[in-house]
């Protein structure tokens, strides 16, 4: 069983806890059962139009909300309901930043308590990505991943770690991500809240959107994660994937979406299926027989699995200092203090800010 961490001082106030814990264990809560249900749900992505964002985002979750209905009720109840990253909003690399104030949620707003509702309706865990705003970061977009509880309350929201940078021919994606601005989200989060880890008593979840990046999987690991939670948009490649559950000894969902049938600049079916859940050993545990909408649904046995569990063993002390020494292609907190109208401003913005030179 994991073990609670947090240090205390003389005076018995609570210090910083520690990020990861020196004898391998990690925090957890007490499970409401030993075996869980999860299912993934490999929907469709519509992107929203800014001037009619009101009436196609309550389209998007009337949609979502239907399949919320279908997967808490076909072949039993579940306890975590996994979507991917935009199924209320969806994606457009045509908006500008006026547009995406528009088209965004706000956390908590009208979605969220729907989704909440539902998820109080099932006693299920619900799991999906949004853009979104918040009022303390005026103007940013965020492409956050929101746990809704069995309450019916947010349980948690997590901001995407970073966005690829100088890979797309003359766009940039505008969203800000914590590796976007750093320095002032460690300053009003905590350095914890870089790779959060949500305990419930259904697992320990860890959310991402980010694709080929390992060492971010095992950062979750080492955090405590049990059950890894990962969303994309036009597909991921399942060596990532599964490479991720097994190098980490932890469950995965993956979650992308279905062949989608969109009017205006959008390819209908760009690597569209490919939902899957993994084993702690890479094992396929499910898949998406298909590009269609459908569900993907495992078992996970929880209690013995986190039986005895570690962290991750590995040796930092072969490659700390070659790793400290290694220099990012693109600065952190590149959008502290400039944000991009749109793509293509933000392509000129980073085109000559690369160190890789």
């Amino acid at each position: 069983m994991g073990t609670e961490i947090t240090s205390r001082a003389k005076n018995d106030q609570p210090l910083v806890a520690p990020l990861v814990a020196k004898d391998g264990s990690y925090e957890v809560k007490p499970l409401r059962k030993d075996d869980i249900t999860i299912m993934a749900v490999q929907s469709r992505v519509v992107p929203v139009r800014a001037d009619n964002a009101v009436e196609m985002k309550k389209a998007n979750l009337d949609h979502m909300l239907d399949l919320i209905d279908a997967a808490a009720t076909w072949m039993g109840p579940k306890d975590i309901i996994h979507f991917h990253e935009f199924p209320i909003t969806g994606f457009s690399h045509m908006w500008n930043r006026e547009d995406l104030l528009k088209v965004a949620i706000d956390v908590p707003g009208v979605e969220t308590e729907a989704v909440g509702a539902r998820a109080k309706k099932y006693n299920s865990y619900i799991v999906f990505g949004s853009y979104s705003k918040d009022p303390d970061w005026p103007d940013h977009i965020l492409s956050t991943t929101i746990i809704m509880g069995p309450d019916g309350e947010i349980v948690d929201k997590h901001w995407k770690l970073r966005n690829l940078k100088g890979v797309f021919a003359g766009f940039e994606v505008i969203t800000t991500t914590i590796f976007d601005v750093m320095d002032q989200y460690v300053e009003m989060y905590g350095r914890d809240a870089v790779f959060p880890v949500t305990r419930t008593d259904v697992g320990n979840l860890a959310t991402t959107a980010v694709q080929y990046e390992p060492e971010l999987i095992r950062a979750f690991a080492l955090k405590g994660a049990e059950i890894m939670l990962r969303a994309a948009t036009s597909g991921a490649d399942p060596i990532d994937i599964r490479s991720g559950a097994m190098h980490n000894n932890m469950y995965t969902s993956l979650v992308n979406n279905s062949i989608s049938n969109n009017p205006g600049p959008f390819f209908q079916d760009v690597r569209s299926g490919g939902t899957a859940i993994y084993g702690p050993k890479g094992e396929v545990l499910d898949t998406a027989n298909s590009v269609n909408e459908t569900g993907v649904m495992a078992s996970i046995p929880i209690a013995a699995f986190r039986k005895g569990r570690k962290i991750p063993r590995f040796h930092p002390s072969l490659f700390a200092d070659l790793f400290a020494q290694y220099q990012e292609a693109y600065p952190p907190n590149m959008m502290a203090d400039s944000l991009p109208d749109n793509g293509f401003v933000a392509a000129q913005f980073l085109k000559d800010k690369s160190r890789w030179v």
